[in-house]
């Protein structure tokens, strides 16, 4: 992510910040089954941290139910968007959309027929929609089963108020008019001095478009977006939000370890596939980044290559 400097001086010079943070793919990384996704002792420290200041307001605009955000984040002072748009809760009080779930029963039959039919994905029921998960499910069968699943479920619903949401791993019917960007509204009509918003997939294009034009958006992964910036994993964007540098997210303890051993000034020049432009004061200026290379695959840090005298980290 580039300009990651600047995004940091004005966090720090403005006294009213406004934080729209994704969860699943954004705050912690996706898992096989996402019922099993909580937040980790680090992000429930970055929250803490961040919703402590006062000058700051954290929403998690999120997919989940309104029971299990409110179960994760009781002991936090955040706000909250679950099921996409849904139901929103500010400043302690939830506000739902009106909910009319006599449209389900006949969706679930579809979906029960093609979890029969695909081995490892399951159904998820919420409070308004009803989601079909494949992440578990062979990659190929589950793309397949999927693209079928939506030409069945768009002859299901023609004609009515429902819509589909694609989004990863994942196919979920609710209410047309729901988004993540209509729930935002409620927030975005202060007068912040400093906005900033984070997502992974299809559901967070809605609050990306919305968003005003001096507002920092964030994608995480390389996938075309609406966003302005990209970072290529939830480790990098906590490492942006609590202002760490890029590097000492990726390398934790050992980059204390790594400055002593080689310097305390200089620059980790922008990888091939992977935005580090921001990792300064970490290499002496006279380091050669093949002496940086090695220091790594010695001290286990990541498995490392170099193209025209600049570091990458391998997947």
């Amino acid at each position: 992510m580039r300009d990651v400097d600047s995004l940091l001086k004005d966090y720090r010079n403005s006294s009213k910040r406004l934080l729209l943070l994704d969860y699943d793919g954004t705050l912690v990384p996706h898992a096989d089954d996402p019922r099993k996704v909580e937040p980790d002792e680090e992000l429930v420290g970055i929250l803490a941290e961040l919703s402590g200041d006062q000058r700051n307001t954290v929403v998690i605009v999120s997919g989940r139910d309104k029971r299990t955000l409110e179960k994760w984040f009781k002991n936090l002072n955040v706000d909250l968007v679950a099921e996409h748009g849904a139901a929103v809760r500010k400043s302690g009080e939830w506000k739902s959309v009106e909910s009319i779930d006599d449209w389900k029963e006949s969706i679930r039959q579809v979906l029960e027929l093609y979890v029969d039919r695909t081995p490892g994905s399951f159904i998820e029921e919420k409070e308004f929609s009803i989601v079909w998960h494949y992440r578990k499910a062979d990659p190929e069968l589950g793309q397949r089963r999927a693209a079928e699943l939506e030409n069945v479920l768009m002859s299901l619903i023609a004609g009515t108020d429902l819509n589909i949401l694609k989004g990863d791993k994942v196919i979920e019917v609710r209410r047309a008019g729901v988004d993540k960007g209509r729930a935002a509204l409620e927030w975005l009509s202060g007068d912040w001095s400093f906005l900033l918003a984070a997502g992974n997939d299809v559901t967070d294009e809605d609050l990306f478009s919305v968003l005003p034009e001096n507002s920092y958006s964030i994608k995480i992964g390389f996938s075309p977006s609406r966003a302005k910036y990209y970072l290529r994993s939830v480790h990098e964007l906590r490492g942006v939000i609590t202002g760490r540098r890029l590097l000492e997210v990726l390398l934790g303890r050992r980059g204390i370890a790594l400055r002593e051993k080689l310097g305390i000034r200089g620059v980790l020049r922008k990888s091939v596939g992977l935005f580090c432009d921001e990792a300064h004061n970490v290499f002496s200026e006279k380091t050669s980044v093949q002496a940086v290379a090695q220091f790594m695959v010695e001290n286990n840090i990541g498995s490392v290559f170099v193209v025209d005298e600049t570091l990458a980290l391998r997947e």
